[in-house]
């Protein structure tokens, strides 16, 4: 038996149909080891990054829709663009100066700065609303633009001459490396633990905040637990789609999985199911366009689009919940 050497894609040249039959091809050979994670090439790499961020984004943005503070995590995807710049800064100096024992933007780094920023975020957030009386959304736009627009401004004075601009503001899914998988699917792991340790608290606190309180939950410290959460995987999915579509990956999978289930469990698992599988048809389908119409197109970009229309088409025919089956109702009601 004959196989690719990691620096050859199989998939290159492959129409949609072929794609599939050469990842199906390949999966038994992963699993018997006859291929490593050193084979992996790109089209791989990019659907399982996806796929990693299928499970953390559906376990986060279903307690966030819950709690309708989708906005909000928008405002964090956004706002950690300047706790990345200040990681870059302090990195950045330290390699000026001759300090070599840290990789550019390690991990480490990048998730403190990145945590802090969100932290700030959200404290500044609570602050404006709490104690000055503004308006919720009025606050979330002002922290948001200000904090967002800070980051640009890093981005543009102190790292013009690298491509973190880019990079984390739409993503960069062909330069991604499996060091990207093992972070996404750490993150992953640390959402399902976290929230398989504190599920019945996060559902309490987001159904009923006040009920939560009198059955002795700290509303106020899972709120901001909850942000740090949404954080970290805003941070692990930046490298792969940015902080411009990662709020889709949040919240699309959730509306769309509402039209058929109001379990939260059944929600999280459907919105997982559901991004996953459009994950697999996007990254698919970007090979084919390359391949039969030699256009590159945004394999992140087709994912929102994929999950898009999927979220239309469950509005219009969904069952019992379906724009066009409640007005047959309505009709039959009717008549």
């Amino acid at each position: 038996m004959i196989f690719y050497a990691a620096s050859v894609n199989p998939y290159r040249g492959a129409s949609l149909f072929e794609f599939f039959g050469v990842l199906f091809h390949r999966i038994p050979h992963f699993l018997s080891g006859s291929l490593t994670s050193r084979d992996l090439v790109s089209d791989e790499l990019q659907l399982l990054v996806l796929v990693g961020l299928s499970i953390s984004t559906a376990l986060v943005g279903a307690f966030l829709v819950l709690k309708r503070i989708a906005m909000l995590a928008n405002a964090l995807s956004h706002t950690i663009l300047l706790g990345i710049i200040i990681a870059y800064m302090i990195m950045h100096n330290d390699l000026a100066m001759g300090d070599f024992s840290s990789s550019f933007l390690s991990v480490k780094v990048l998730f403190l700065a990145s945590l802090l920023a969100a932290l700030f975020t959200t404290g500044i957030t609570h602050f404006l609303v709490h104690v000055m009386k503004m308006q919720e959304d009025a606050s979330i736009g002002l922290v948001f633009s200000t904090l967002f627009a800070l980051g640009i401004v890093g981005v543009t004075v102190f790292a013009r001459d690298v491509h973190i601009g880019t990079e984390a503001v739409m993503g960069n899914i062909d330069a991604l490396e499996i060091e990207d998988v093992r972070l996404v699917f750490g993150v992953a792991l640390a959402n399902i633990c976290v929230f398989a340790l504190f599920f019945r608290g996060l559902k309490t606190v987001a159904f009923d905040s006040s009920f939560a309180k009198t059955l002795g939950w700290p509303v106020e410290t899972m709120n901001y637990f909850l942000m740090c959460i949404t954080a970290a995987t805003s941070i692990a999915a930046f490298r792969a789609v940015g902080v411009l579509l990662v709020l889709s990956l949040f919240v699309t999978p959730t509306l769309l999985a509402r039209f058929f289930s109001k379990n939260v469990k059944n929600l999280i698992y459907l919105s997982s199911a559901v991004s996953a599988v459009l994950s697999l048809i996007a990254v698919a389908l970007s090979r084919h366009i390359l391949s039969v119409y030699n256009a590159p197109v945004s394999t992140a970009g087709l994912l929102v689009t994929l999950l898009t229309a999927a979220f239309a088409v469950a509005l219009l025919f969904a069952p019992g919940h379906g724009v066009i089956r409640r007005a047959f109702v309505k009709i039959k009601t009717k008549a």
